[in-house]
């Protein structure tokens, strides 16, 4: 007898090969048939005119604080996720001596935007080094499996102190503890070492991520302890405003180690073409026996702004500032007031030294309604510059209206990344790369600004179904990216693909209906922290090893998830 029989579902196994139509049976959470299948079941789906995937994994997150006290990892299980990937980036909570738990939470928040007091009220500390942060997680409840990489920031301050988050150089010493650190997480379980080289990283006080500044010799040689272990795989980011400096010290961490490498490749409107400089380097790299990868965006890197949400478009306004300590309440009663309204669009906004911030505040031309459902690829007409121009209105007035919809809970979005042409065009380059992954959904991170955890609904609604202003993808190629692709790269051999003796962790989708829903600003985070989630209709069962996890994206409280640890041999 089956535990499960999933009947007559479209089966997109995973490969990138055609669909077809098939039973799946599962026992013991692990496929056990494919084909036409008449032996009882104690469960059975009816998978009728719906599609049938393996669990989408996803390896760029950031749940290291919220693993610790939310078994769900909402956002993500909204979304057919049934494997994350965090420690991303360079920032983790191990590992960590007491009296740097503040600052790593200091940083954690200033880099991800994840609120400082849901993670001083949220984490139990419980651990010291990497593998007892492990242990600590192998023990939680969880609804999907998760694994963890090693992070750069928190090293190198355990091994260095203030030095090190003073970005002073390390010595030679503290370069081989540091890569014995990493290599004890690797041999623990850790999937791999992460680091970030942006100037966007900085913590809750402004001061730059540590690792932004660490010698070459201390990134390859921390890459070479990798590397002895033949597992494990490294994850940068980079500004690379000097383009071939900074490669090179990835490119030679690949090279060294041999453990592939991957960087995040956005399109910036300051410098439209070094993404494509970027891929062109990573092609020449492989073509080389080098093994880099560009981790890609399923859409635009976009900003939700709101009088709920860390911006908005008037942030930078001196009459804003007086109210933004308010209640939502108070504030959009003030707003309404027409003298107000009067006032602060006459002002100008103040500098605070942030371009960025600057640019995404200011950006009428790329500001537009979301819409419901979700519309990523919005036409150029449509943005608040556009519509102020035909009636004849300050684009800032546009803005302020919308802003007080939904009694002051509506989002305005703002595609930073990604989008210069006005459309997607540039991210179905990236998505069709022949060194591109899937990744930088950021799930668990950005609570007040971006929610991209959705990417694995937009990858596969948008780009094959939707897309109406250019080539759509084929669905067996997106699917493929977001499961036996992510989990290879990982080294993760048990998943992403519907075969028999692989882990059932299955998605059934009411691929017609998929529909990505707007998002919304709730404060579920401990002490009342507030977080952007977003929700999407049409998986009507999550699997996680052969049992149902989420039902039409709810947790059922079935609680089959563990953390996985790279097998080291």
């Amino acid at each position: 007898m089956y535990d499960l029989i999933i009947k007559t579902g479209t089966i997109y196994d995973g490969t990138g090969e055609k669909p077809y139509q098939s039973d799946i049976g599962v026992k013991n959470g692990k496929i056990e048939a494919i084909g036409k299948i008449n032996e009882p079941s104690r469960k059975i789906i009816d998978a009728k005119d719906r599609i049938v995937t393996p669990g989408f994994v996803d390896i760029h997150t950031h749940y290291d604080g919220q693993v610790t006290w939310d078994p769900y990892l909402r956002p993500s299980t909204y979304h057919g996720v049934t494997t994350v990937i965090m420690g991303n980036c360079g920032v983790g909570f191990s590992p960590c001596r007491p009296e740097d738990r503040d600052w790593l939470i200091s940083l954690m928040e200033g880099v991800e935007d994840i609120p400082g007091t849901a993670l001083h009220e949220g984490i139990n500390w419980q651990w010291e080094s990497f593998p007892e942060y492990l242990d600590t997680l192998e023990k939680k409840p969880l609804a999907i499996d998760v694994g963890t990489q090693v992070p750069h920031g928190a090293v190198r301050a355990y091994v260095m102190g203030q030095r090190g988050i003073n970005h002073e150089k390390a010595t030679s010493n503290e370069i081989r503890q540091m890569s014995k650190i990493v290599k004890e997480g690797i041999e623990a379980g850790a999937f791999g070492f992460s680091t970030s080289r942006t100037e966007k990283h900085r913590d809750s006080g402004g001061s730059l991520t540590p690792s932004i500044t660490a010698h070459k010799d201390e990134l390859v040689s921390i890459a070479k302890a990798v590397g002895e272990l033949d597992k494990g795989v490294l994850q940068g980011i980079s500004d690379f405003y000097d383009f071939e400096s900074e490669f090179d010290i990835f490119k030679e961490m690949a090279k060294s180690s041999g453990r592939p490498i991957s960087l995040t490749v956005e399109q910036q409107d300051m410098r439209p073409d070094w993404w494509h400089q970027l891929l062109d380097g990573i092609e020449e790299a492989q073509n080389e026996g080098i093994p880099m990868y560009g981790q890609v965006p399923a859409r635009a890197t976009g900003i939700n702004m709101g009088l709920t949400a860390t911006l908005n478009p008037f942030t930078l306004y001196p009459s804003f500032y007086e109210i933004s300590k308010k209640s939502l309440k108070e504030k959009v009663e003030i707003m309404k007031d027409p003298v107000f309204k009067e006032k602060l669009l006459l002002e100008e906004p103040v500098s605070i030294g942030n371009p960025l911030v600057e640019e995404i505040t200011g950006s009428f031309n790329k500001m537009f309604r979301l819409g419901e459902p979700a519309n990523y690829e919005p036409e150029p007409d449509s943005s608040f510059e556009a519509i102020a121009k035909k009636q004849n209105i300050l684009p800032a007035e546009v803005a302020y209206d919308c802003l007080l919809e939904k009694e002051g809970r509506a989002l305005i979005y703002n595609p930073l990344f990604n989008y210069l042409p006005g459309n997607l065009d540039y991210v179905e380059k990236m998505l069709n790369h022949p060194y591109s992954i899937s990744g930088l959904g950021d799930a668990g991170a950005h609570c007040g600004a971006i929610i991209d955890a959705s990417f694995p609904t937009t990858l596969i609604q948008h780009w094959g179904r939707d897309r109406k202003r250019g080539v759509r993808i084929p669905l067996e190629k997106l699917i493929s990216k977001q499961t036996l692709e992510t989990s290879r790269l990982l080294g993760i051999k048990d998943r992403g693909v519907l075969k028999k003796g692989y882990k059932a962790d299955i998605n059934v989708i009411d691929f017609e209906n998929l529909t990505l829903h707007e998002p919304e600003v709730i404060n579920d985070l401990p002490a009342g922290g507030r977080r952007l989630i977003q929700k999407a209709t049409g998986y009507d069962y999550t699997i996680v090893s052969g049992e149902v996890a989420f039902l039409g994206g709810e947790a059922t409280g079935v609680l089959k998830g563990k953390l996985i640890r790279n097998q080291v041999s």
